[in-house]
């Protein structure tokens, strides 16, 4: 059932990124939930099971780790909630399922802070709510599933009543079409439905409006740059200054425990903990319980520990010592050791696939205060980011969307007490929020849209504040920068009033799209006169790829003629796909 669901979507993928309500090449919806299935599908390989709860769960996991963008994100959630319900089922009927329906929905909704009606979500819980009220008088799963299927794409045409911006478009949801080629899969293959199976299905098609017959599509996103290893904290602390000098880290064994042991409270353990001690992380599950702390009594921490199970992998270190250590090596630029390279990178992630590089001795230590992981699309970016505060580039491939994993593996990578992530872009947030969920870290994601904000927020990083002080520095300088890109339109269509021509360049302020014309100097003035209607100081002007030399010139000599108050840099991105993109400060 699950290959069938993959295999549809995978059929029309394409169909479904061009239901993307803006015309912009790396707006692939399409493309973000197929590797999402693929990844589900991998995880799926070998591991056949009579058992469906374990089926699902395999399922389940494997989505959760590849979901891309946010599409994927909240697709990974209705699987998550969905293998949840049937854990420890061996088989289920149309109850079950629905029920699991319902509860997959139930956690794809709290994974998002502001759901939005006429969207993917919507298409689900309309189809969810239906197999609940239906399921006690469906008598088989195939049934239950083809009603399913149909309710879901009764609910995708509804979307452009309830989200105003697809009416205007004239298509559907793209995540709500994915959905519904997913669920069409798993009906056809349950019961073998009569109709011959079409590449695109009917609930493409929309009453008001009719898609373009042939839908452009530029190149997706290549790999765009390679990791470099992070700045040393360490040898701006005094050593005098490490108050919690003990690192803990170990495991409590709950199969292992006294028959008259306490219930484990995960808020009491913590509270405790932090009498003495901070940089604290408690993960529970079923069997064992991690532990880490930095500590001035570890044998208060053991014994605090005991009384919930056997205490295994018990690691302690001295971080004085550390830190002595590392400051006299640093002097004569010889560590005496360092992490193991698995360890400090998963070096196909954190390059896009390129040679990582080679690492210097003096910038590799473990537990610097913070670190900074950032997301970027250009050469030049990476370089700007990775000189100003930034330790780790992670490079997403096609349409910038690293997957949960790779953001997962990135955070293990980095050796750093507390982690920020700058996703910089509308459409990876989730999967940020979501990795930080699940890789066992103290991470803040910072919700920042677009690579100025990034930059921004990397700028205004101050090491010797606090977790939650530099939460606010970073996100108040995120906020202050207004964005803007130059693109190329990949389709005809018409926006807020704005007819737009497949090929014209477009450009975009924040979400919206202010400008479509075929010059590209043209694009460029329109969208900064209307960024700077409310001032400004500075311009940063990232070149692209495609960026052309003679439009860069002209576009700095009408800013000094018509702006010659505001101060403005050019710097070479070197991003694909987005000649220009502006900050304005």
């Amino acid at each position: 059932m699950a290959a069938a669901g993959a295999d549809q979507l995978n059929h029309n993928a394409e169909r479904v990124n061009a239901l993307n309500v803006f015309p912009v090449p790396d707006g692939d919806t399409g493309t973000n939930m197929n590797l999402t299935m693929t990844s589900g599908m991998k995880e799926l390989q070998g591991k056949t099971s009579p058992h469906l709860g374990k089926v699902v769960e395999a399922l389940s996991k494997g989505l959760l780790m590849g979901a891309r963008g946010n599409s994927g994100v909240i697709l990974s959630q209705l699987f998550r909630g969905f293998a949840k319900s049937l854990a420890t089922l061996e088989e289920a009927g149309p109850v079950q399922l629905a029920a699991a329906l319902q509860y997959g929905v139930d956690m794809a909704y709290k994974a998002v802070v502001k759901p939005v009606e006429g969207t993917i979500l919507t298409v689900a819980r309309e189809a969810a709510k239906h197999a609940v009220t239906i399921s006690r008088r469906i008598g088989t799963a195939d049934e239950l599933m083809r009603e399913v299927y149909e309710k879901a794409n009764e609910a995708l045409q509804r979307t452009p009543e309830q989200l105003p911006v697809l009416k205007q478009v004239g298509v559907v949801d793209s995540g709500g079409q994915g959905l519904v080629y997913i669920y069409e899969g798993f009906a056809r293959v349950l019961s073998a439905l009569d109709a011959p199976q079409q590449e695109a299905s009917e609930a493409t098609a929309v009453t008001e409006a009719a898609l373009p017959e042939d839908v452009g599509m530029a190149d997706r996103l290549r790999s765009a740059v390679a990791g470099r290893p992070g700045h040393s904290a360490q040898a701006r602390l005094a050593t005098e200054d490490i108050e919690f000098l003990y690192d803990m880290e170990f495991f409590i064994d709950r199969n292992k425990a006294a028959k008259n042991a306490p219930v484990f409270n995960e808020q009491r353990f913590k509270e405790a903990l932090a009498k003495d001690g901070d940089s604290i992380l408690v993960i529970e599950s079923d069997d064992v319980i991690k532990v880490h702390v930095h500590s001035r009594k570890p044998g208060d921490v053991l014994n605090l520990a005991l009384p919930f199970g056997e205490l295994i992998d018990i690691h302690i270190l001295n971080m004085r010592e550390q830190h002595r250590d590392l400051l006299e090596d640093e002097g004569h630029g010889e560590p005496n050791s360092l992490p193991s390279p698995e360890a400090l990178a998963a070096a196909e992630v954190l390059t896009g696939g390129a040679a990582p590089q080679t690492t210097s001795p003096e910038q590799v230590h473990e537990y610097a205060p913070f670190g900074i992981i950032a997301v970027a699309m250009g050469e030049g970016i990476a370089e700007i980011l990775l000189d100003n505060n930034v330790d780790i580039v992670l490079s997403g491939g096609q349409t910038m969307n690293p997957s949960t994993e790779d953001f997962v593996k990135a955070i293990e990578a980095l050796p750093a007490e507390h982690i920020f992530l700058l996703p910089n872009n509308g459409n990876i947030i989730l999967a940020a929020e979501q990795a930080a969920e699940l890789a066992g870290r103290s991470v803040s994601v910072l919700p920042t849209r677009t690579v100025p904000q990034g930059l921004a927020a990397a700028l205004a990083f101050r090491e010797d504040e606090s977790i939650e002080r530099n939460g606010e520095l970073m996100k108040r300088a995120a906020e202050s920068v207004r964005s803007g890109q130059i693109t190329q339109a990949v389709r005809d269509t018409s926006i807020d009033g704005i007819a737009i021509r497949e090929g014209d360049f477009i450009g975009i302020q924040e979400k919206a799209i202010v400008v479509s014309t075929s010059d590209l100097s043209d694009a460029c003035r329109t969208l900064l006169g209307g960024m700077l209607e409310e001032g400004g100081d500075l311009i940063t002007v990232l070149t692209g790829e495609d960026a052309d030399a003679g439009v860069t010139s002209q576009l700095k000599q009408w800013l000094n003629t018509e702006h010659p108050e505001v101060e403005v840099e050019v710097l070479e991105g070197g991003q694909p796909l987005y000649p220009y993109v502006f900050a304005v400060e």
